[in-house]
């Protein structure tokens, strides 16, 4: 919870127990939320992620039969259900006179009031735990929300198409979120308090950039370029097709001696304009500006290396993208700041996973799940006291589950098994040709369940113990006494 503080926790705790005692009289048994009821609602939302169990009914992940145990040991459904009704990050009787006090720079009312105080804490504490290296990529996400909000974003070229925009830097080379800065919208048609914000590109990649260290080469696409940028590129439209260079002498009005501008034609009609302020293009040596030799290895025309070194750093924030909604949180709710606060908490994941790995570089080296294994162990680190304060005081059920989840989590660390293929069951005909990953303790061949013998804990420890072989070694094929 490095990013989720106690003064974030408490404020979050405090408006909901706020918002939930002015509802008492319809919620029915509500005890006061605590930092560890808290904690043990992120964590159940976590283990939902890793779970894949974004889309799935809250029923059916605390069913006694398809659902998990975890969910049922830490806290009962209505309960979970209340917390995603009541949770608030601040006090809506004031947020009006918050609202009149607190102006943005442009003197427009603060559309963001209802997580303002929670958001800016939040924000706040993502560049002090990372120093980004060398390439940093500024770019937007979308967060997926189509419900009723004043500032919702449509924008086509999302998955999600409509949500909440956000503006990210992060490190081209983790994905680690160093900074992030929430689109408000335009101003409304009916608030003449100020004009609309000009330059409003050049103003975000200022604040994003802020307080990065010298050296930094920052990557961002064609919508945060400036006017200038703009002038540059329409003289760059005058040239000839093909990779040309045009440098400080004879430019046109708004040309800076410190900027480059490359157009690169790769296909006929398709023409790629970027524009670089890095020394390493700019500088007297200006020898990275040549074709490189071609990545692919065909016979087609090589691409410059400008061309490949803005491939190669423009993803950053894509595929932040990418990595957080494949365990993300995200449930179904109407309220945009309940999206905004489920999003808070799968970048707060991977950020944490990223810190993780950077500080235990050998953890779990040749796994490929190795941030499913970590958002696993982070769920149930989460929920753990409040199961342990379930077990004390609960009852002979709750104890039951309790005990289940701690022989599950036991298991997490130690090695597991290869798993069991399914194969043919040696009892039935092999006409029928019936499939099985049941494998008999004995004799280890696989065997249906409609062959296979069930014994009880008592009968089955009256047996003779019986030692495991390899069918391989067993020259009789015969049916299996039990299984």
């Amino acid at each position: 919870m490095a990013y989720f503080p106690p003064e974030i926790e408490d404020a979050v705790v405090a408006m909901t127990n706020l918002e939930a005692s002015r509802r008492r009289t319809a919620i029915d048994g509500w005890k006061p939320m605590g930092r560890a009821e808290f904690r043990a609602y992120v964590g159940l939302l976590i283990l939902a992620g890793v779970y894949r169990s974004r889309g799935e009914a809250c029923e059916s992940l605390w069913d006694a039969e398809s659902g998990r145990s975890v969910f049922r040991a830490t806290m009962p459904l209505k309960t979970f259900r209340v917390y995603s009704n009541v949770l608030r990050f601040d006090d809506r009787e004031t947020r009006e006179a918050r609202e009149a006090r607190r102006r943005n720079d442009r003197g427009q009312y603060d559309k963001l009031a209802p997580v303002r105080a929670v958001w800016d804490e939040w924000c706040r504490r993502l560049p002090l735990m990372y120093r980004p290296g060398p390439e940093v990529t500024v770019d937007e996400r979308l967060v997926p929300f189509r419900g009723r909000c004043p500032f919702r974003q449509y924008m086509p070229s999302k998955p999600a198409r409509y949500g909440i925009k956000i503006w990210v830097a992060c490190d081209a080379r983790s994905s680690y979120a160093w900074k992030m800065q929430m689109y408000a919208g335009k101003p409304d048609k009916l608030d003449k308090l100020g004009p609309t914000e000009k330059n409003l590109a050049a103003r975000v990649v200022m604040d994003l950039t802020e307080g990065l260290a010298p050296g930094r080469n920052v990557t961002c696409d064609n919508f945060f370029m400036s006017q200038q940028a703009r002038d540059l590129q329409r003289a760059a439209l005058r040239q000839e097709q093909g990779c040309r260079l045009r440098r400080g002498r004879g430019a046109p009005d708004g040309w800076s001696p410190n900027a480059v501008v490359l157009s690169y034609v790769a296909k006929k009609n398709k023409n790629v304009l970027l524009l670089t302020t890095s020394p390493r293009y700019v500088g007297p040596s200006g020898s990275l500006l040549e074709p490189s030799s071609n990545p692919g290895g065909g016979g087609g025309p090589a691409k410059p290396s400008m061309v490949l070194h803005y491939n190669h750093t423009k993803g950053g924030v894509d595929n932040l993208d990418k990595v957080v909604g494949t365990y993300s949180c995200r449930r179904k709710t109407s309220r945009w700041p309940m999206a905004l606060f489920h999003n808070m908490v799968d970048v707060a994941a991977y950020n944490a996973f990223v810190l993780w790995r950077e500080i235990h570089p050998d953890w779990m080296s040749g796994k490929l799940n190795k941030r499913r294994l970590f958002l696993e162990h982070l769920g149930k680190a989460l929920v753990l006291p409040m199961l342990e304060a379930r077990r004390r005081r609960g009852t002979r059920g709750r104890r039951q589950e309790g005990e289940a989840f701690s022989a599950l989590d036991s298991r997490c660390d130690e090695p597991r098994e290869t798993p069991v293929k399914r194969q043919r069951c040696r009892v039935c005909p092999r006409s029928k040709d019936v499939k099985t990953k049941i494998v008999c303790f004995a004799c280890r061949v696989h065997v249906c369940s409609r062959c296979a013998l069930t014994y009880c804990p008592n009968c089955a420890a009256a047996r003779p113990p019986v030692s495991r072989r390899d069918p391989s070694d067993d020259k009789h094929r015969g049916p299996p006494v039990s299984a």
